[in-house]
């Protein structure tokens, strides 16, 4: 049987992270995934161009039953910890808005520099390998594997769990990571699709499939939790990174509130428009607020009299409120089909938040987006699994 300190189960961001930092410190690392290659979600993030953090990447963006536990990594390796790294590797990349941060090439330069400097700190990659079971033993672990090598075992000191989370099933997603945390008596929280486009009830998709396709700024609220940015409608309901980010706070049975025409009293806008040419058409006015094909939505659906002179003030303040204030209630999600992140994970109450070890399992690390930590969109994830990745590679 093969013996080696450490393994990380998972080649993803947080696993190679871990795997990098624990080979510099002279630990022999083996990887193993079940893929064919290392990083997919990388390969695939921010278009292809991999965003792969922000420049505000801050406890505040995180979700957690304990909103605290992300403080520790996120303060001993930073944003700008990796972004050094980045630009060693003379990788260029460019800020978008609200702090997100892209490569200005293919999102496989960020794992190439990943696969390198693994090599560099001596960490072996075992591609296209299954984990068909784990053991504790007195000196730590051993693993059974299968895969184009054949069945093996290897034992190791130190085991991290860095299979990630449910989302996008079809890369091979599973909760394989949850699986192995209750093995081991480790408590998981209740999972859900994050980051994922909302649907509607059929009537309701009915009546707005004209606007599928038609995108609007906007700011969306679920609760006191509100963030603004560009929302697009769909044949299945809403998306856009407005809602994508709502999504993570939604539960089934909540109605989310849309301002589609932020900054703008719509409902004064509307009294002025009818005072300044009252015999122009309400849609018409509207469609200065808003995209035309919304605002004869508003307008058709609300059965209105075809020229603002002809409207009321109540009438008036019932399209504004249609406008800035719209609530919603949505059936469901898109599911793990679609969602980039899975929210919940390992109960952060079982690990140590400055390395990342189970409480009550010495030499078991659980790392990355299996950890009920999960950022918002825009570079978030990404920073949590470099440093979750990073602190728990400085001790396993």
């Amino acid at each position: 049987m093969e013996k080696v300190d450490v393994i990380v189960i998972g080649a993803g961001a947080a696993g190679m992270m871990c795997a990098i930092e624990a080979g510099r410190r002279g630990r022999s690392v083996v990887v193993v995934e079940h893929a064919a290659k290392p990083g997919e979600k990388i390969r695939i993030s921010g278009g292809g161009r991999c965003n792969f953090t922000n420049h505000d990447a801050g406890p505040k963006a995180f979700l957690s039953q304990n909103p605290h536990f992300c403080k520790s990594a996120l303060s001993r390796y930073t944003q700008a910890d990796f972004i050094a790294l980045v630009d060693r590797h003379r990788i260029a990349w460019h800020e978008k808005t609200l702090g997100q941060l892209f490569c200005d090439g293919p999102s496989t330069q960020i794992i190439d520099m990943l696969t390198g400097e693994m090599a560099k700190a001596g960490a072996r990659l075992m591609l296209s390998t299954g984990v068909e079971a784990i053991a504790r033993t007195e000196a730590g672990f051993t693993i059974a594997t299968s895969g184009e090598a054949g069945d093996r075992s290897v034992a190791c000191t130190s085991l991290v769990i860095a299979t990630g989370g449910k989302s996008i099933p079809k890369m091979g997603a599973t909760g394989f990571g949850y699986d192995v945390a209750r093995q081991f008596g480790l408590r998981v929280t209740e999972t859900r699709p994050g980051l994922v486009p909302l649907t509607f009830e059929a009537g309701l998709l009915e009546r707005l499939k004209p606007l599928a396709g038609v995108s609007v700024d906007a700011v969306v609220a679920c609760g006191k939790t509100r963030f603004r940015e560009a929302m697009l409608f769909t044949h299945r309901g809403l998306s856009g990174p407005a809602i994508l980010q709502i999504s993570s706070y939604w539960r089934e049975g909540d109605a989310i509130t849309i301002d589609l025409a932020p900054g703008t009293d719509a409902f004064e806008a509307l009294k002025a428009a009818r005072q300044a040419n009252g015999r122009r058409a309400v849609s018409t006015a509207l469609a200065e607020l808003l995209p035309k094909r919304l605002a004869q939505t508003i307008c058709e659906g609300r059965g209105l009299p075809g020229n603002l002179a002809d409207c009321s003030d109540k009438v008036l303040r019932g399209i504004g409120t249609a406008v800035n204030a719209w609530t919603v209630k949505p059936v469901g999600s898109e599911g793990y089909r679609t969602a980039e992140v899975t929210v919940g994970g390992v109960d952060t109450r079982d690990l140590d938040q400055k390395t990342m070890q189970a409480r009550t399992v010495p030499g078991l690390y659980v790392v990355g987006e299996a950890v009920d930590v999960t950022g918002w969109l825009g570079g978030y994830n990404f920073q949590w699994a470099w440093s979750s990745g990073w602190v728990a590679g400085q001790a396993a």
